[in-house]
């Protein structure tokens, strides 16, 4: 793609932890507050001040240690990260750097190839506690910068994955792979317009063949899959003009317009040591036992891989239709509930991935926000099963059932769109459409099989598509072969 160049991405992610309250305080975290209503005494940094740790964190961190097959350190340090910025009153920032909880870790992703999809393993190196900074809203009052430091102490987990991903189309793959885990096992809501979920991404270039890594630039703090593609294409395409016009690759920090689709420089790029860290002398380390990994383990769901790998073996369905189904818990339960009520798994997973999918996406709903419960797709299903509606006439009943017009029988009884099973009426209506067309019928005989459509066509369109296919097909083939 980029000629004798290779791209080098590794991502740091941040996801806000489910908690109720923030790393080291009581504070709430809960989205929207008025600015400044949210921060207490701990988070303002007032004199005499200790941090709390809340405890809850350590078992969410433990959660996706386990979900990643991770090294769950049985000993971990806060440090304090030393920088001055207005929204981060304490001066600096409480983190994890020598000895983070989660260490060690793996995530499979599926990778498009010319052969088709093929599975890599991306490293994660490390996922650490670090307590979110507040925000500067510029432009507050004329020529003034406000500080709402509601999000000051939010808990963070930065999952930093090793530097293995080699394009955009497979950072994006990891990062949709991660948003899936962490709501999977409930650490993170992973909601990007709130900021619950957010990427930074470091991308680097070198010639093909090269072992040793090119200057990399950070990307900071995008919060959506397709501006994390555009983002990361651009970057890559920038460094590859810029070291072909006999420039040099600078570290540092930039930012992504996505405006004007370009990233731009923000600042040097800092190493750990310009932060001075230090082991927090507020905080003692922590130390937790099997015990605690044990039943942190034990209330685990069953992980996307292992869903997927379930819904192939026992119900005989697709990669693409299982890997599908699993990219949400929601929608995984939610197929799983069609198929409890007595549907066919593949004609369950058609629906979920076809038509529920599709109005899902147009009208930028959830699973949990679906008009359509499990129960009423299973009744539709159902329907078409015992041939009371066909598959085209099924389209139009999902959409009356999507507006709230009830369940399939409701729909079906409202409109009047009952299947034609009648076979005698049927060839009646057969034999009416061949008097009328003889010059049609002479060239399928003839041997112009395509005319066969026709026919088809012509009997749905005077039963307004009601009439049976099947039925439609075996009589019309007996009829013209006479």
């Amino acid at each position: 793609m980029y000629g004798n160049w290779e791209t080098v991405i590794g991502l740091e992610i941040h996801a806000q932890l489910s908690t109720q309250s923030k790393l080291f305080s009581g504070s709430p975290i809960a989205y929207g507050a008025e600015p400044n209503t949210q921060a207490n005494e701990v988070d303002l940094a007032l004199p005499g001040t200790l941090p709390v740790l809340n405890k809850e964190v350590m078992r969410l961190a433990t959660r996706l240690g386990l979900s990643l097959n991770a090294t769950i350190n049985k000993r971990s340090v806060f440090e304090r990260k030393n920088y001055f910025y207005p929204d981060l009153p304490k001066g600096y920032q409480t983190s994890q750097l020598e000895l983070p909880i989660v260490e060690h870790g793996e995530l499979f992703i599926n990778v498009a190839g010319a052969d088709g999809n093929s599975v890599k393993r991306i490293g994660v190196t490390r996922a650490h506690l670090e307590e979110d900074a507040g925000k500067s809203i510029h432009g507050a009052a004329e020529g003034c910068t406000g500080i709402d430091l509601n999000r000051a102490g939010t808990p963070l987990l930065e999952i930093v994955s090793e530097p293995e991903l080699s394009s955009a189309a497979e950072a994006v793959a990891y990062m949709r792979k991660l948003h899936s885990l962490v709501q999977y096992i409930g650490i993170c809501d992973g909601n990007m317009q709130e900021g619950s979920f957010r990427c930074d991404a470091n991308v680097s270039v070198r010639p093909k063949g090269q072992k040793e890594l090119g200057t990399r630039a950070e990307i900071k703090n995008i919060n959506s899959f397709r501006f994390v593609e555009k983002a990361i294409n651009h970057e890559i395409e920038r460094q590859i003009e810029l070291i072909e016009d006999g420039g040099t690759v600078v570290q540092e920090t930039r930012l992504y317009d996505a405006e004007k689709n370009e990233t731009r420089s923000m600042r040097s790029k800092e190493e750990a040591n310009d932060y001075r860290y230090f082991p927090c002398p507020d905080l003692l380390p922590i130390v937790i036992d099997d015990g605690f990994i044990e039943a942190v383990r034990d209330e685990l769901p069953e992980l996307p891989d292992a869903k997927k790998a379930r819904f192939i073996s026992e119900f005989g369905l697709s990669d693409e239709d299982a890997d599908q189904l699993t990219s949400s818990r929601e929608m995984a339960d939610y197929f799983e509930a069609v198929v409890a009520a007595g549907v066919d798994a593949k004609m369950a997973a058609n629906w979920c991935n076809g038509e529920l999918a599709a109005w899902l996406n147009k009208e930028e709903k959830g699973v949990s926000d679906s008009p359509v419960s499990a129960a009423m797709l299973a009744g539709l299903c159902q329907r078409i099963a015992d041939n009371t509606i066909s598959n085209k006439i099924a389209k139009e009943v999902f959409e009356g059932m999507w507006n709230g017009e009830g369940d399939a029988d409701a729909v079906i009884e409202a409109k009047g769109l009952k299947q034609i099973t009648d076979s005698a009426a049927i060839e009646s209506m057969i034999d009416e459409i061949i008097a009328n067309n003889q010059g049609q019928v002479e060239q399928y005989r003839a041997g112009k099989e395509k005319v066969f459509g026709f026919f088809v066509g012509q009997v749905m369109k005077a039963t307004q598509g009601k009439a049976n296919p099947a039925q439609v097909n075996q009589i019309l083939k007996q009829k013209l072969a006479g």
